[in-house]
């Protein structure tokens, strides 16, 4: 700031300089041509000449070096021309991946339990907590959780990317608890740092006790809250590839080996569906957070409280009526 005002003042000083000049040299050229306005208009021309002379060299004014910063214009696409699809679920929604504008809603500021579609949290903090290469020692008390599980065994030992894959993929519930306790210490101090990370991310209807979705009194979400971690998880290029994973090797330290299959089965459905994640229990129904790209664009549909028919269907038709021309 003060370098740049002292260069304004020298622009300033220098302009003064010249008029000064200028006022010189007219001045001493009236004695001599009162009477010949010709040659008056001839001194003054001079005096302007050397004004413009002197500029450059007493007024040159340093580039500022500060970088142009440029804010890329966002590209709004129109929103489909087709009638909105009817949906069974008793709340969806179905937002722009990249921009995060609402497609399609319906009652997605409800507040309801989400199961297992949490674990996108739960996968978004392990990824930001440090290094998916640091080793994760399994604990007795990871084993407890049930029912879907992996069967992790304590004292066994994998990287925190191996398990992230797992559950993103199996949606193993002993691996979330594994990966939050490693992370936070015990599942309480992790379901405080989900609940800080969500309101940091404008989850503003959100309540979280768990990192797998379990169904536990005062646990809850929106299907708006879960499009906007969603979003979040979806720009992690290894997440992604997690969640488009349809089938592969869960290798355990004493040579196990186990066939995991992803339960999303949007991505057989449709070509290019690229993941997310599924969710089911008592209290919170058959639910569903899909992603797809198709013609330059991406969105994410999220579908809460429906049944093991209808939940596909109802993934399947957003997905087409946002993406399909």
């Amino acid at each position: 700031m003060d370098s740049e005002y002292k260069s304004n003042s020298d622009f300033l000083n220098s302009i003064q300089k010249n008029n000064f000049v200028e006022r010189k040299l007219c001045a001493l050229a009236a004695p001599h041509f009162k009477k010949h306005s010709f040659t008056m208009v001839t001194a003054r021309i001079l005096a302007a000449f050397l004004a413009l002379t002197l500029y450059p060299a007493c007024s040159a004014v340093p580039r500022s070096t500060t970088p142009v910063v440029v804010t890329p214009r966002e590209v709004r696409h129109p929103l489909p021309a087709k009638p909105e699809p009817v949906i069974f679920a008793p709340s969806a929604i179905i937002v722009d991946a990249v921009s995060g504008r609402i497609l399609f809603q319906k009652n997605a500021y409800s507040e309801r339990a989400v199961a297992s579609t949490q674990k996108l949290l739960t996968a978004l903090i392990v990824t930001r907590s440090g290094p998916l290469s640091d080793e994760v020692i399994i604990a007795p008390s990871d084993t407890l959780v049930e029912p879907s599980k992996l069967y992790l065994k304590a004292d066994e030992r994998y990287t925190r990317q191996e398990l992230v894959k797992a559950l993103l993929v199996k949606s193993g519930n002993d691996v979330a608890m594994a990966l939050s306790r490693d992370v936070a210490g015990s599942k309480e101090q992790f379901a405080a740092l989900m609940n800080q990370t969500a309101l940091g991310l404008g989850m503003t209807q959100s309540n979280f006790l768990n990192p797998h979705g379990l169904t536990e009194p005062g646990q809850y979400s929106t299907a708006r809250d879960i499009a906007i971690v969603a979003r979040q998880v979806y720009r992690y290029p290894f997440l992604r590839q997690c969640m488009g994973t349809k089938t592969y090797t869960f290798h355990y330290p004493d040579g196990r080996s186990r066939i995991i299959k992803n339960t999303n089965q949007v991505l057989s459905r449709l070509s290019y569906c690229d993941g997310m994640k599924t969710g089911t229990t008592r209290a919170a129904g058959r639910c569903l957070v899909s992603s797809g790209q198709l013609n330059g664009r991406a969105v994410i549909a999220v579908i809460l409280g429906s049944n093991s028919t209808h939940v596909w269907n109802d993934s399947e038709k957003l997905l087409r009526w946002a993406l399909e021309e």
